[in-house]
């Protein structure tokens, strides 16, 4: 299930109910859940990377992006057949709108490397449409185009990048929604200023390529 990458290598929402059931069922937020709402002694099938709690989400397989110089894991991807979600989670501040902050910053360096930032409507809210000019390995010119997700939860904040198919294929994008909204975030009580990453660590069982 778990493959460890370095970092320059290749990034639930619960089932709808119907009937009276969909009537006296709470609202669920839409976002990963926090820590503070799940039982963890469910018996639900997960790992827990600190900062980050992953649930079982079929067609996927979960890769750890690690800094090699200094072994930290910057992110988790969640690689399937026809694209990958990178997702990335940071310390917020207390009611902050971290996503209205940053969606500037991101537009403004796409436009610095020759490319474009458009705001789009999605799931989740407001979305970046990123085309960015790049190359490939042998030298060929390619424009490189990731969708950009923003989620402010209770003092912390996710950002998640689709790859692939996920990015323009409405038929394709559910699942890596699915499994967005499958993590579980950790902030913890200790003292971090916002937009610091939350500390994630890789399991002893996960298996290095």
């Amino acid at each position: 299930m778990f493959n460890k990458r370095k970092k320059n290598a290749a990034p639930v929402e619960a089932s709808p109910v119907s009937g009276a059931a969909a009537d006296e069922a709470p609202a669920t937020p839409v976002r990963p859940l926090d820590i503070s709402e799940v039982d963890l002694e469910d018996g639900a099938p997960r790992v827990d990377l600190g900062g980050i709690v992953l649930t079982h989400v079929d067609g996927f397989e979960i890769r750890m992006q690690v800094e090699e110089a200094s072994g930290e894991v910057q992110s988790v991807i969640f690689a399937g057949d026809q694209g990958a979600l990178e997702v990335r989670a940071f310390a917020a501040s207390r009611g902050g709108d971290m996503w209205d902050e940053i969606r500037p910053q991101i537009a403004a360096d796409a436009a610095q490397r020759g490319g474009t930032a458009t705001e789009a409507d999605g799931r989740f809210g407001t979305e970046l449409v990123c085309r960015v000019p790049g190359q490939l390995p042998d030298g060929s010119e390619v424009l490189q185009e990731t969708r950009i997700v923003g989620i402010d939860g209770p003092r912390w904040f996710v950002r998640a990048t689709l790859i692939g198919a996920p990015v323009r294929d409405d038929a394709v994008r559910p699942a890596y929604d699915q499994a967005l909204l499958s993590l579980i975030v950790r902030r913890g009580a200790g003292a971090m200023a916002p937009g610091d990453p939350l500390p994630l660590a890789v399991p002893s069982d996960a298996r290095r390529v």
